[in-house]
């Protein structure tokens, strides 16, 4: 029998970076709040105090941060005409779970999205004409860079950034990225000091005349106190970054950055190991009453409220929105429906290693944000129309991850075992720098979600189903980037280089190799209610109280980590909710 909770004002799904500044912004307005999390609690003391992190097995190799495919999962299939099967090994992209979300393992890059990308097909448009293949799906966000420009500043002044300004108030700044969009404000830090890999990958870089620049990252390169009153602390450079919660208190997460100053607010409540089995419609069809959910018992619940907050994985919340009837769900073959359409990955294939037989990197020391990066091939730097392909792409040399299981690059034609491996990685352990790339993925008619018509979850669920492959756009991309990256290690001139090889016509995606956890799409925002799930306020169409910050807003990858976007998104959607919605609930749009 399922009972009924007291009523909220606010029940807010999920308690990671959307969830966590939603909570601790409408808790300022004095309303009641609830926020449901599946996973359990978790907290930089005890969860990740000394020496716990320090565990590359646990979680570096074993994913102790991220969520068990045994208890949530999805399918995944290359094209419509195959037969999807369930991702039953973490590999290409690794979800969070628990208090804090994916929040907790990020590396702390933070990106704003260009002014370009905001507005990306009539940038294109307007500027190559008519490229656009048909079976493309892009469209611009409805929303523009100058609008959410000051919830960029926002968001990096609570997550702490360090880095160095391009381009401030439109005068380009010297060590910067050129490129980068105007900002009114420096970062809050510094820029984290270079290790020895990025300042050669910088003077490579400069040597045939590109811009490099250091990464713009949350984590603090000296003490600092955010805007909700939280401390970081300097970063050690221990390396423990990516897949790791941080000891130090110096990679921001939710813990770190909001939720102990949400925690003091009386009129805030989190309940752990919830998992929300769907959203609840009114009886006329015009707004959402609340949630049902079930706590670890297997006890049934329904929380009534006002205003839902949907603020879980990406693809968490458009699995909930298909679940609940919320929304037309997308066909590929008839291009109608929203629910599911413009699902979008990232491109990270191409690259090399450089080593050097008198060099010594350290690689055990390191920041999940360190080093050199590069924008000269971006969104908004691309001659589309001559290159052949729709998009753009970073260059980068980072030192992070150097612990001894997953960090032992060797020359080509070494042995794969015996006594010859053996002295390989005693000669060349330490002695080599990595270059990659990060690009942007467009969205396509053919890549999308929907329900699995065949396996089911341990509620008797339909499991999400995703449909995704590379497309030949990707694909050139991949390799036009990799050609710059084989420019740029040529003028480092490296003692030996291991090129990492670019995709190749025909590529298909490979589930089984992490690339990154920057999936995107499937509820996306726009300004036409046919071809978007959510209005430029991230509000859904068809049910004025339900509210969805996350990456499915993308309407296609931007080139760049998401999470600096997905924090601006979240804080101009609050913006609109307390200055104009609770005034007066009703469509914003």
């Amino acid at each position: 029998m399922t009972q009924t909770m007291k009523k909220k004002d606010v029940v807010i799904i999920g308690l990671g970076w959307t969830g966590a500044i939603s909570g601790i912004e409408l808790a300022k307005e004095g309303l009641e709040i609830v926020a449901l999390e599946r996973g359990e609690d978790r907290d930089t003391v005890p969860s990740f105090a000394y020496p716990k992190p320090a565990d590359e097995l646990k979680y570096g190799v074993r994913l102790g941060t991220a969520v068990r495919p045994r208890d949530h999962t999805l399918t995944i299939r290359r094209g419509l005409d195959q037969v999807a099967l369930p991702y039953r090994q973490l590999g290409s992209f690794l979800p969070g779970i628990g208090v804090g979300g994916a929040g907790i393992h990020w590396n702390g890059m933070t990106w704003r999205a260009q002014p370009e990308e905001l507005r990306a097909r009539s940038y294109i448009e307007e500027t190559f004409g008519n490229i656009i293949p048909e079976d493309m799906t892009i469209q611009d966000w409805g929303v523009t860079y100058d609008e959410l420009e000051r919830h960029f500043d926002m968001f990096e002044k609570v997550v702490g950034v360090s880095g160095t300004a391009g381009n401030l108030n439109g005068k380009i700044q010297e060590g910067g990225d050129p490129f980068e969009g105007p900002r009114k404000n420096p970062y809050p830090m510094p820029a984290l000091p270079y290790t020895y890999n990025g300042r050669l990958f910088a003077a490579g870089a400069k040597k045939i005349g590109l811009h490099p620049f250091p990464c713009p990252s949350a984590i603090a390169s000296e003490a600092y106190t955010n805007p909700y009153g939280m401390q970081m602390g300097p970063c050690n450079y221990c390396g423990f970054c990516e897949r790791y919660g941080c000891l130090n208190y110096s990679k921001a997460s939710p813990q770190v950055s909001v939720l102990a100053a949400l925690k003091r607010y009386k009129n805030f409540e989190y309940r752990v190991k919830s998992e929300v089995l769907r959203i609840e419609k009114s009886a006329d069809g015009k707004t959402v009453t609340g949630v049902t959910y079930v706590n670890e018992k297997n006890e049934e619940f329904f929380q009534p409220a006002d205003l839902v907050i949907l603020g879980g994985f990406m693809i968490n919340n458009v699995h909930l929105l298909l679940l609940s009837g919320l929304g037309q769900p997308y066909d590929p073959i008839t291009g109608e429906g929203v629910i599911g359409r413009n699902y979008a990955y990232q491109t990270a294939i191409g690259g090399g290693t450089l080593f050097f037989k008198d060099k010594v990197f350290n690689p055990f020391v390191g920041t999940g944000c360190n080093g050199s990066y590069l924008d000269d091939y971006s969104f908004n730097q691309i001659d589309m129309a001559k290159e052949g392909f729709i998009g753009g792409s970073r260059i980068s040399s980072g030192q992070t991850n150097g612990q001894p299981i997953r960090n032992m690059p060797l020359p080509g034609g070494t042995p794969a075992w015996g006594a010859e491996w053996k002295k390989a990685v005693g000669d060349w352990y330490g002695h080599a720098m990595s270059i990659g790339q990060h690009g942007s993925v467009m969205s396509y008619r053919d890549a999308y979600l929907d329900l699995d018509p065949t396996y089911k979850d341990k509620f008797g669920r339909p499991l999400m189903r995703m449909t995704f492959n590379w497309h030949n756009n990707e694909i050139r991309m991949s390799q036009f980037i990799t050609d710059k990256i084989n420019k740029i290690a040529e003028a480092i001139g490296p003692d030996e280089y291991r090129q990492k090889p670019a995709m190749k016509e025909g590529q298909q995606y490979d589930t089984r190799i992490y690339q990154t956890t920057h999936t995107v799409g499937g509820a996306i925002m726009g300004t036409d209610p046919k071809r978007s799930a959510l209005n430029r306020y991230l509000q859904h169409w068809d049910y004025h109280n339900l509210f969805i910050p996350g990456a499915n807003a993308f309407p296609q990858n931007i080139q760049h980590n998401p999470t600096g976007t997905l924090g601006a998104l979240t804080y101009w959607m609050l913006e609109n909710i307390k200055s104009d919605y609770l005034k007066n609930p009703r469509p914003l749009a």
